[in-house]
């Protein structure tokens, strides 16, 4: 799989291709639908499937206020897109000047012009082109201008239609079982493991320690049954999870994810990128008056922990 970064990197001799079009984060079952129609037009004719997608989010840059936090970033975004049946991915750096174009623009420069789309397949509530003017029934008439067949394809899910907006709501709340449900795999975060305050291993639960970012979406804060993969090698762990600042403890302002693996503290995970999948939520985040609650909890938390994760196995 190829990511290009900019309409200048599309090779010129691309040839024909079926283009599916969205922001695409988080690649849930409903980006997950609309990648399969895609790549039954494309197996039909011999062609590579392209998604295009948009770096950063056009809210981001139009009204950044309200811009959502992100629930995948560019890299996972395409790994993500190619196991949905993908073979390539153009990040298209959003900005004023791209936000500024109409929808005939956007068809010509990007769909005919670089990409020499044969289908274009999107869902039924694409929008695009300058104050959002474009829809379906504009990317079918610029398709039939410019040589391309455009394909709306229905909403999935039910009764709760699956969009990034609802997987970030679930976040919000703490229920990564939701999140995972509109996802079709469980929620996940990615990042280097940091040395943090190791106040984990003088009370017997030494964790591995990932910063999050402001605008990155992580679940609320509490602790969590789930698993650790380390990316370089592949190994994967069940673990008790916490997201937050640690209360109990003073001085600790930025939020982390802190991952205990069940029965181990012989691992050596410093400056590995790792990637933390949460399965279950087992409790919002407390402030403990003493050591001695908050251990008596925290062996409580991996109880629980193992007890979710076994019946997940099983």
């Amino acid at each position: 799989m190829q990511i290009w970064r900019s309409l200048d990197d599309v090779p010129t001799d691309l040839g024909r291709t079926v283009v599916v079009i969205g922001n695409f984060d988080g690649v849930h079952l409903g980006h997950q639908h609309v990648v399969r129609e895609a790549r039954a037009a494309a197996e039909a004719e011999s062609l590579r499937v392209v998604a295009v997608t948009f770096d950063p989010h056009p809210m981001a840059v139009l009204r950044p206020e309200h811009a959502p936090t992100t629930i995948t970033d560019i890299p996972t975004r395409a790994e993500l897109l190619g196991e949905a049946g993908v073979d390539d991915v153009l990040a298209l750096p959003f900005d004023r000047g791209v936000a500024s174009w109409t929808p005939q623009e956007f068809a010509q420069r990007v769909l005919a012009d670089v990409l020499h789309a044969a289908v274009v397949v999107v869902g039924a509530n694409f929008r695009y082109g300058s104050r959002a003017a474009g829809d379906v029934a504009t990317l079918t008439a610029s398709g039939e201008e410019l040589g391309f067949r455009a394909v709306g394809v229905p909403l999935d899910g039910g009764p709760q239609v699956w969009s990034s907006t609802y997987v970030r709501t679930c976040l919000a709340a703490g229920d990564v079982s939701g999140a995972a449900e509109a996802l079709g795999r469980p929620f996940a975060v990615r990042g280097v493991v940091v040395r943090g305050d190791r106040r984990g291993r003088a009370l017997g639960f030494p964790t591995a320690n990932v910063p999050t970012r402001v605008m990155t979406a992580a679940p609320a804060d509490g602790v969590y049954a789930g698993w650790l993969r380390r990316l370089d090698t592949g190994e994967r762990y069940p673990a008790a999870i916490s997201v937050g600042t640690n209360p109990t403890f003073s001085g600790q302002r930025e939020r982390r994810v802190e991952s205990y693996v069940l029965d181990r503290d012989d691992l050596e995970l410093y400056d590995v990128e790792v990637e933390v999948s949460f399965v279950d939520r087992i409790r919002g985040m407390e402030r403990f008056d003493g050591i001695d609650a908050l251990i008596e909890t925290m062996h409580d938390d991996v109880r629980r922990a193992r007890e979710i994760l076994g019946k997940q196995q099983a």
